[in-house]
Order: structure tokens, then sequence, then C-alpha cells
């Protein structure tokens, strides 16, 4: 997949697969953490035929801009290079499709930009930012498995990942050894290759540290404090195709109940025996479901 360079009204340069007809209606895929655009090789490869698939290595991956001060990943900076990637390209609608952070990041596109620019959005293991928030505070199996968050937030441990690189850091975790295919080599040698920059992981981490989502501690009570700042967020009223891996070692599956209550057009997908990394590891599935919706709307 080539890359193309685009700047940004804001300066932020992203290194862009571009590919698929120009006039064909446009799928605009986010990579979550610790990944790039070829999370979507195989999406890429089923839809460019008809879409014009756009995949960026977004701002702090790979070769794409890295600013290192941790307030320049806000969501709101995150949210604009969207859609000004969208401006660059010559982009007015657009179907969102993110995964993990990418995902994260989708969810907030979606919802500022329904009605205008984001005519469908496509959600693969990415929770909604008001049910995670929640159980967060009140569910055991789901706090437990966002403490690596803390870990994220730690900084004692940066000259390490400066000199050694992300796998200093996630090496032996699910975020790790999870996003290390087995099956592949090259691909494998690919990741570790983006993994071994130390400033870029660095860049990475800082999507954690900006965020103000609230990750209690393993032993805090499972109750929501009056002071808790929770996201609000409108109702997604746009048709809106979640996937959901049920393995999934970050997410719980209980992130999809009551989906229904924040989106109004909802199509929801379960994959079964899958972990987070669903988008190459069960590329048939995933390109299944996208299919079923995209032509259920046309």
């Amino acid at each position: 997949m080539e890359q193309v360079r685009v700047t940004l009204a804001n300066g932020i340069e992203l290194d862009v697969v571009d590919s698929g007809p120009r006039e064909g209606p446009v799928l605009i895929f986010l990579h979550g953490f610790p990944e790039s655009h070829r999370t979507w090789r195989y999406q890429i490869a089923r839809f460019s035929d008809r879409f014009r698939c756009i995949a960026p290595d977004q701002r702090g991956y790979r070769g794409s801009s890295r600013p290192q001060a941790v307030e320049r990943y806000a969501p709101s900076e995150l949210i604009g290079d969207v859609f000004l990637l969208a401006d660059a390209l010559g982009v007015e609608r657009f179907t969102i499709v993110g995964h993990d952070w990418g995902g994260a990041l989708a969810w907030a596109v979606a919802l500022r930009g329904q009605g205008s620019r984001v005519e469908r959005a496509i959600l693969c293991n990415a929770a909604h930012p008001v049910i995670y928030a929640r159980l967060l505070w009140t569910d055991p199996a789901q706090r437990a498995a966002g403490q690596y968050m803390r870990l994220y937030r730690d900084t004692s441990r940066d000259d390490e990942v400066r000199q050694h690189g992300l796998l200093a850091l996630v090496g032996g975790t699910g975020n790790g050894t999870g996003a290390l295919p087995e099956d592949d080599p090259e691909e494998r040698e690919r990741v570790l290759a983006d993994w071994a920059d130390g400033e870029a992981a660095l860049a990475m981490i800082n999507w954690y540290r900006a965020t103000p989502l609230a990750v209690p501690p393993e032993d805090a009570p499972y109750t929501i404090p009056a002071d808790a700042k929770l996201p609000r967020v409108p109702v997604l009223t746009i048709p809106t195709l979640v996937i959901w891996a049920l393995d999934d070692h970050a997410l719980t599956p209980r992130n999809i109940d009551g989906l229904d209550e924040f989106v109004t057009d909802l199509t929801l997908e379960t994959i079964p025996d899958c972990g987070h990394f669903l988008t190459w590891q069960a590329p048939d599935r995933v390109n299944a479901a996208m299919e079923r919706f995209l032509a259920r709307l046309g």
C-alpha cells in the first residue's frame, strides 16, 4: 500500500494511503494503538475497488508528525486532524471507520460530523465513550482490563522507552504480544521495526496521557463518585455498525450492552473466538459484516 504525504491546515503532516476510485464513496480508516494504517490492509484490499479508501498513520505514529508535548494529543486536536485530512484530500462527505483508539476517535468524529460531513460510522472493538467511562468505575472486569492505561501514563520509564522502543513497555502484554501476528513473519517484522523508534513510541503513548478519561485504581470503590466528570455526548443518529470480537483482552463485552440508548440506527455484529485485533485476526468476518452494512445502505 503506497502512501502519500499530506500536509494539514494545522501544519501536521500525515503519511496516508489513498486508494480506490476518486469518484467513489469515501471510507476513512483510523487505526489504534500500537498499530498503523496496516491495521486495515485486508479491508482496503477488499473495498478499494468500489470505495475510495483513506487510511492515515495518525499523529504520533511512524513517519507522520509526532509533536512531543502531551497536550498536542488532546482529543480536540486529533478530531481536527480527521476533518482537516478530508479537507486536504477534497473529501466533503465520508464514512468513518475506526478500531481501538482510532475507534474512540471515530465515535467523536461521527458525533461531531453527523448530519453534515459524516454519513455512516463503523466501529471495530471501539467502546462508546459514555459506556466505557461508566464501566471503568462500576465493573470489576473492565476496570482490571483497563489498568494498562495507568501504566502508560506513568512517565518513570520514559528513558527506557526512548532508548529501547515501545517493546520495553508493552512486551508481554495484550497490546504487545497480541499486536504481533504469529502466522505472518514479514508483518511481524514490520511492526517490530515501527516499535523500535523510541521517540515515536513516546508520541504514541501520549494518546493515553492527553485523554481526560479517568482510570481509577483497582482498589477504588465500584461506584461513580458524585464529582466524576463522565463524558456527555449527543445521541448518534447516522447509520452505525459496531463489530465486536468477544475475546478482547482490553475491552469486555459489557461495552456493547445498552448501545441502543446512544445510537438510534444501530447494527451490531459479534465475532466469537477472536481477540482485540479483529481487523486482521478475523478479516473475512469483519469484511463480511462491513459488506452487509454498506450494501444495505447503498
